[in-house]
């Protein structure tokens, strides 16, 4: 919504009705990105920690959440500062040569991740007797007309709509009915180990909470909607929301296969089969809550991490972007999101191809591109000269520079293990 529109808006309302209306016509974009990020590579990493691990990952999730809610922040703040996209930035400031090979790698990553939502509709669709021959090629057509053929308040609709199915999986883990003071404990308990499948795991968690996808989607979002700096502290609202809600989801997920399928000794490779896995052990409606969601989940982020993709690559590269614009307007962008599309889907229906290591792999990824999003993301967030009086506080440096490092140390230890055993 345009700031024309939240003026028309709120121009008779009571000041605490003009608020909630403020917030609800900003309201989307931080909801959106986060929740996106419970995907068919998202679910199926969860999956797989919850059975392979236990509830010993849990206490990652508060300190990975405060960082993905001040990272969104800072790219929220700077999408409403400047009034640009985080590609256009990046190669503003570092020139073309650095954006070129980190959208390089970006595009490489984001398609992996596009085959994994894929992925995701067929293992759902399958659940439901659905073969893959059907289900993917009528779900890529689907989400393809949704964003060609609707401007963007009404696809931002539809998502918001697509966000609340996301309870599947918290209905799910009540159903399972873990034993909440062990997940309490789990979760403000730190368990490390050297095993170099739960320091993959840890890593892959984090990139699939912490996407560098999600940092240059929601900039961009927050500048096609053109949200005014006044109302900023709304879409911060916006944006803590969607950072809380995301890591709920991705918990229930974890203790519902730690309930049901470590125990059991269940190792499964990928979402679909952990849904399957808990009929027998939690019930047939609870592998029904956590399929459907599987299924929204993956169609929701088929539709996203292609856009997502598009206007980041168009952004860096100058070429208009954007669901306002028509074909003839902006074709690489309208381009670039048919064929990530049509080659995603195509990938999964390859007889043969492993798509489950596609799938997390893509998600570890994830996780060791992070820190190149974030280096230059916080050196453009602490100029004055760009952001003005918006720059980060000394605890967001702190934070986000230790996320950093962090996360450098865990792959530097990761692919060292690998090298030297």
């Amino acid at each position: 919504m345009t700031s024309g529109s939240l003026k028309n808006l709120t121009r008779r309302a009571s000041p605490a009705w003009t608020r909630f209306l403020l917030f609800l016509s900003i309201m989307g974009p931080g909801i959106i990105t986060a929740n996106v990020d419970n995907d068919a590579g998202g679910i199926t990493t969860y999956s797989q920690a919850g059975a392979h691990f236990g509830l010993t990952v849990l206490w990652i999730f508060i300190p990975m959440t405060v960082a993905l809610i001040m990272i969104q922040e800072m790219s929220n703040r700077m999408g409403v500062v400047t009034g640009k996209g985080l590609s256009d930035l990046i190669r503003e400031t570092f020139g073309v040569r650095w954006t070129f090979y980190l959208m390089l790698a970006l595009l490489v990553t984001n398609f992996g991740n596009v085959v994994a939502e894929f992925s995701g509709i067929a293992a759902a669709g399958e659940m439901f007797g659905i073969p893959k021959w059907i289900s993917v090629p009528v779900a890529a057509a689907l989400v393809w007309l949704l964003v060609m053929k609707a401007n963007y308040a009404t696809i931002e609709r539809v998502f918001l709509i697509a966000v609340l199915f996301y309870l599947a999986y918290v209905i799910a883990g009540f159903q399972s009915k873990p034993d909440w003071k062990e997940v309490g404990n789990a979760l403000v308990t730190p368990t490390f180990s050297g095993n170099r499948d739960y320091l993959l795991m840890i890593i892959g968690v984090i990139g699939t909470t912490i996407a560098p996808w999600m940092q240059f989607y929601q900039q961009a979002s927050v500048v096609e909607k053109e949200i005014p700096l006044k109302h900023y502290k709304y879409s911060r609202i916006d944006t803590f929301a969607g950072g809380v809600a995301v890591s709920i989801v991705a918990l229930f997920i974890v203790v519902v296969c730690a309930q049901n399928l470590y125990p059991a000794h269940v190792k499964i490779e990928e979402a679909g089969q952990a849904a399957q896995a808990l009929a027998p052990l939690a019930g047939d409606f609870s592998a029904i809550l956590f399929g459907l969601g599987l299924l929204n989940a993956s169609l929701f982020a088929a539709s996203i991490l292609p856009l997502s993709t598009s206007y980041t690559i168009c952004e860096a590269l100058g070429w208009e972007s954007g669901l306002n614009y028509r074909w003839d307007e902006a074709k690489q962008f309208y381009s670039l999101y048919t064929a990530l599309i049509v080659l995603g889907a195509l990938f999964v229906l390859i007889p043969g191809l492993p798509l489950i290591r596609v799938m997390f792999l893509s998600q570890v990824v994830n996780g060791i591109l992070l820190p190149f999003i974030l280096i230059p993301m916080l050196i453009m967030v602490n100029r004055k000269k760009l952001m003005g009086d918006y720059v980060n506080g000394k605890l967001y440096n702190i934070i986000c520079w230790g996320m950093v490092i962090i996360l450098s140390s865990l792959s530097v230890v990761y692919f060292g293990g690998l090298l030297f055993g």
